[in-house]
């Protein structure tokens, strides 16, 4: 572990500051406008550090840093020391692919049109980012009968000029015909140029003049020629529709969406030009660092703007949360724009409209990242493999059963079980439990230890029943329903009659130590491990040990204990706000016998209400063809007991 260095060696100044390991590998670059204080927060007592800090001054051997004149320099160094080394406790991206755009080679005699990736080219211009490569190429489709650049590779163009015949582009009015000659190079720039400006965002211009131009034919008698025209202004009205219109026209703003969980964050960019939406981009950061609100913001201008993006930076940069460190990041941004930035987060109008539309995105985008972890078998065969080895199980656990509880101040408790069979959830196998000797039902408070203990006990119990029954008893029909080969059909196996091969609790040590002592007490602790993951830190906690289990940050094994906890908890929220609404709707009709849901409807419609039928008397009750005489009496005597 890393020795604080000695009073008064640490600079009172601006700088980035790196933490190394014993190895001498760089794990950790930050920044801070006077590199005393805050290198001063790392070495106090770890209890009082948030558990990824405390980890990461534990394995650190040794701290540098590198004084500059400002924060903005500061922030600078930062980005490229993160840049050059990948330190393992920094904000790291996942799932950044490479997005499409939209390139004009400029640098070229006869500049073409094409979807690019990858490292960027001098000479071109590039459009986007676009989310789908096929989107490019329906809108290019439209803006080739209105601007006919050439699309084809060279190799392609140099063959058409050697023969001299155009391709079938040009005979379909997509290519002007540079290869052949059939436009002079002044007149293929000028198209280019519109291309290149519709694609910036200034189109009325260009609308204007193909409507002037059209009406000149018309009044020429050129029909052919404003038919043409014609059909170009409606492809570039096409193409402009397909550009959604989200802001003022001369407004230009990047809005970032956010969405995640405390492991990992989906991030999506919206890039706003004139107005309308040109490009978006999306990634996920894996949260490795202690991060606030404010701190991820921090991170995530960094990744978007730590080198300028191909569509530039913008005045305003929407975003769900205030900068831990906003004046800074506004001086950064401004000195690679050259001009003024603001990073603001809105309050009210078509802004904050828009970036709730952008979050949705970044949620919808986050649902399908869990989905792809989720749905892939090797993933999940990687998951069980690693859960096995970091909490030191006999086998791979194949059937994992979650435990919750729900309440509102003690009221409605219930506990869920979920369960996940080689890691897919088996939703057929989900319980619900009304948790009986715990709450203000049962005269007493919310104790989650307690009423956690009362499922689990009910659980095993149930399947210690099973156990009980004659072995033919438990072997249950094959799922089309034949029999056992003795001509009866079998008895199908009870609703817990399989063990969990790991049974966890949705909480800390608490939670796991009142599950442990359950399992102990019916002689299963041999048979059943129990582990528990805590919500705050995500960290997982077995028997027997104070400290929890490390399992690696962003690991596969940790996000299927994180989805089937989650679940768990959905599950059993889901079943409290029934009780809770049902005993809300409860009437004072409940409970009698023989009086269900359709004889209530009856009997409170044909009386005018509720109140009608408890003054009632019991000549008025059996008066009613739809209740029998029993009934009408039950009724009566709910209402009038002394009768």
């Amino acid at each position: 572990m890393i020795s604080r260095p000695p009073a008064g060696t640490i600079p009172d100044e601006p700088g980035s500051y790196q933490f190394k390991d014993e190895r001498g590998r760089v794990i950790y670059v930050g920044k801070a406008s006077s590199l005393r204080q805050r290198l001063s927060n790392y070495f106090q007592n770890p209890r009082n550090m948030h558990p990824r800090t405390a980890q990461m001054v534990e394995t650190a051997h040794s701290v540098e840093w590198t004084i500059v004149r400002n924060e903005v320099e500061a922030l600078m160094l930062e980005y490229s020391l993160i840049k050059e080394h990948d330190p393992r406790f920094n904000v790291r991206l996942r799932d950044d692919k490479s997005y499409p755009f939209l390139a004009v080679t400029d640098g070229d005699v006869w500049p073409r049109a094409m979807v690019m990736r990858g490292t960027k080219k001098k000479g071109t211009r590039y459009f986007g980012p676009y989310a789908h490569a096929y989107a490019i190429r329906d809108t290019l489709d439209l803006l080739l009968r209105s601007f006919p650049i050439r699309t084809c590779s060279e190799s392609k163009f140099a063959e058409h000029e050697r023969i001299g015949r155009p391709c079938l582009l040009f005979h379909i009015e997509k290519c002007s015909g540079p290869c052949v000659g059939e436009i002079e190079e002044m007149e293929y720039r000028q198209l280019v140029t519109e291309l290149t400006q519709f694609l910036d965002g200034d189109t009325d211009e260009i609308v204007d003049r193909l409507e002037a131009e059209m009406r000149s034919a018309a009044t020429d008698l050129d029909f052919e020629k404003a038919a043409r025209l014609r059909d170009r202004l409606e492809a570039v009205r096409k193409a402009i529709a397909k550009q959604q219109m989200v802001a003022d026209k001369n407004e230009d703003l990047d809005v970032i969406g956010i969405a995640g969980d405390e492991l990992e964050a989906s991030v999506q960019v919206f890039y706003v030009r004139k107005g309308r939406v040109m490009g978006r981009k999306g990634f996920v950061l894996d949260k490795v660092e202690e991060l606030t609100p404010g701190l991820l913001i921090d991170r995530i201008l960094e990744s978007l703007y730590g080198e300028e993006p191909v569509v530039g930076i913008p005045k305003q940069v929407l975003v769900p949360d205030e900068p831990d460190d906003g004046s800074t990041y506004e001086a950064w941004l401004e000195l690679i724009r050259g001009s003024k930035v603001q990073v603001r987060v809105p309050q009210r109008g078509a802004k904050k409209a828009l970036l709730e539309t952008v979050t949705r995105n970044a949620q919808e985008e986050f649902t399908r990242h869990r989905l792809r972890r989720a749905s892939d078998h090797n993933t999940r065969s990687r998951a069980l493999t690693e859960l096995q080895h970091h909490l030191g199980l006999p086998e791979a656990p194949l059937r994992i059963e979650c435990y919750d509880m729900a309440h509102l101040q003690g009221t409605d408790y219930v506990g869920s079980m979920v369960v996940l069979e080689d890691g897919l959830p088996a939703k057929r196998e989900y319980r619900r439990f009304k948790v009986n000797d715990v709450g203000a039902e049962a005269g007493g408070g919310s104790d989650d230890y307690a009423a956690m203990a009362e499922v689990i006990r009910r659980r095993l119990k149930a399947y210690l029943a099973e156990q009980d029954r004659p072995l033919e008893e438990r072997t249950g029909p094959d799922d089309d329903g034949r029999s056992d080969g003795s001509g009866k059909k079998a008895r199908t196996p009870g609703k817990f009659a399989y063990p969990p091969q790991l049974l966890l609790v949705d909480g800390g040590k608490g939670q796991v130590s009142a599950t442990q002592a359950v399992v102990e007490e019916l002689g299963l602790a041999d048979e059943i491990p129990v582990a528990g993951l805590a919500k705050r830190f995500e960290e997982v906690y077995v028997p027997g040990r104070s400290e929890p289990v490390e399992i690696p940050r962003g690991s596969e094994a940790l996000f299927m204990l994180q989805r089937i906890r989650d679940e768990a908890h959905r599950f059993a929220n889901t079943f409290h706000r029934e009780r809770r609404s049902k005993r809300m709707t409860s009437s004072a009709l409940d409970g009698i016998p023989g009086l269900g849901e359709v004889r209530k409807r009856k009997l409170t419609k044909a009386m005018g209400g509720v109140t009608a039928v408890k003054r009632a008397s019991l000549e008025e009750l059996r008066s009613h063809s739809f209740l029998p005489d029993a009934v009408a009496e039950a009724v009566h005597a709910k209402f009038h007991p002394a009768d």
